[in-house]
């Protein structure tokens, strides 16, 4: 006989449809949040419940290649109908889907309406109250909702800057050292950072973008989030919106095929533009 760990499994039961205009990111990265609270590392995590039946695949995919992110070592989704539908759209033969279909009902696999399988621990999430949201500055379990993200980014500005607002008046408050306090005080107190664009100069403060990319094998991988930022790019420039010098952009898809189905919907002009 051998003897095999069995990881515990937490379920996570989706209920609900996502609102008009939130992205499978605004829903992963409340996920991502709401697990790393929970504490799921070395664990399964499958999800389930009726929300799955308004699901893509494609989102069914970003938030299962986010595991590492909330910590766990796999995010499951049974198979169902629309996975066969993903079959078939990406041109598997008709007897490889009855098969897929077949083995995944005998091995127990596929979802039934109204499952409530056994886990180890379960919670659970309304995708209707799922928000346009934010990570950062470092983490994606830091979500911050976009209607707050001024607010967390001044606090986040004022904690980071404190220490060396400190240091710059205990330096100026106490005497003697002459020359080395000056040196030091030039040290902390540095002159604005700027850059050098074409010949022209552009001065550089806090809060500035200096990158913009879109990025990471989950976001550009899907289809409804890249085809949005095409969107997006398209209103931009046929309003007269472009980005600053100092910015640096990229684009990195995630497959040829996102790169194909911008191109099939002339959004690639755009975004090259940007």
């Amino acid at each position: 006989p051998i003897s095999m760990l069995i990881p515990e499994v937490i379920g996570f039961k989706l209920t609900g449809k996502l609102q008009e205009g939130i992205t499978a990111t605004d829903l992963v990265l409340t996920i991502t949040q709401m697990l790393r609270q929970k504490g799921v590392v070395g664990k399964f995590v499958e999800f389930y419940g009726d929300g799955l039946a308004d699901l893509p695949l494609a989102d069914r995919a970003t938030i299962a290649n986010m595991a590492p992110e909330y910590g766990a070592t796999c995010g499951f989704f049974p198979i169902d109908e629309v996975t066969l539908g993903y079959l078939k759209l990406t041109g598997r033969q008709s007897d490889r889907i009855a098969l897929v279909e077949a083995y995944s009902k005998a091995q127990g696999l596929w979802r039934n309406a109204g499952d409530e399988p056994v886990f180890t621990d379960t919670l659970s999430l309304d995708m209707s109250t799922v928000q346009a949201s934010l990570a950062g500055p470092k983490r994606p379990q830091d979500r911050v909702l976009l209607s707050e993200v001024p607010k967390t980014f001044n606090a986040l500005m004022e904690l980071t800057l404190k220490p060396a607002k400190e240091a710059k008046e205990r330096l100026e408050n106490e005497g003697g050292g002459g020359t080395a306090v000056e040196a030091t005080k030039a040290n902390i107190q540095h002159e604005s950072p700027s850059c050098v664009i074409e010949g022209q100069e552009y001065p550089l403060n806090h809060g500035d973008v200096v990158i913009s990319a879109i990025t990471s094998c989950t976001n550009t991988s899907n289809p409804s989030v890249m085809l949005a930022a095409g969107l997006l790019a398209k209103k931009a420039i046929e309003k007269g919106l472009q980005r600053k010098p100092w910015v640096k952009s990229s684009l990195a898809p995630g497959s040829k095929v996102v790169t194909d189905y911008l191109l099939a919907a002339g959004l690639t002009p755009y975004l090259d533009e940007l």
